[in-house]
């Protein structure tokens, strides 16, 4: 028996900290459409899915154990900081919390997440008045509420990587592309040839820093 198996199987934590980031996702995103909904409903799948692993079932270490414990036969796996595979795979002894791949988590989850509501102000804005949000993130991607998703995920996979995640990560990125060019062929159906020269000088997910972006009048 492990000392420290007693750090899984706390489900309340499962509930508390899904809850916590789905919210924190709602009302930063503020989901109106159908298509609103389906985005948030799939970082909703991937959260539980991850604070499953973390605090309740470690799925991936079950399956990895036999692995991981040939490979590293000197590390409980089923203590709860082993669970940042990253750090502790790569021979990182200090407190993983402190470590390089959970810091950079950190940043992008919560760049992601102020990404998520500065977007949203625009876009507010923007459908208020009837035109194109083009202004602050929009001014350098079309798609700034997919990206943060993508950042916030990306930023929970380095700091506790899973089997599971690692499967659902490339395919909401592709949901959510898909979700993208599916508004862009609506939102050009409205706003026409306005929107194709905003399209043709901004990137769709990979801003370019260093060009200048003109607002549209």
């Amino acid at each position: 028996m492990h000392e420290e198996t007693s750090a899984y199987g706390l489900w309340s934590l499962v509930i508390i900290n899904s809850l916590v980031f789905i919210i924190f996702a709602f009302s930063f995103a503020k989901p109106q459409t159908t298509r609103d909904w389906r985005s948030l409903g799939a970082f909703s799948a991937f959260v539980v899915a991850l604070f499953t692993e973390m605090y309740g079932f470690p799925l991936t270490i079950y399956l990895l154990s036999g692995w991981l414990a040939a490979k590293f036969p000197e590390i409980d796996f089923f203590a709860h900081d082993s669970g940042h595979l990253l750090e502790v795979t790569l021979g990182w002894r200090a407190n993983p919390h402190f470590g390089p791949f959970h810091v950079l988590s950190n940043m992008l989850i919560f760049g992601g997440f102020i990404l998520l509501a500065s977007a949203w102000n625009v876009l507010f804005e923007a459908q208020g008045k009837h035109k194109l949000a083009t202004t602050g993130a929009y001014a350098y991607v079309r798609h700034p509420q997919y990206v943060g998703f993508i950042l916030i995920m990306l930023g929970f996979l380095l700091q506790w990587p899973t089997l599971i995640t690692l499967v659902m990560f490339p395919i909401l990125v592709l949901m959510y592309v898909r979700l993208a060019h599916r508004e862009e062929r609506e939102v050009l159906a409205e706003f026409a040839e306005e929107y194709a020269r905003y399209a043709a000088r901004t990137p769709a997910f990979f801003p370019r820093w260093s060009a200048t972006r003109n607002q549209t009048n």
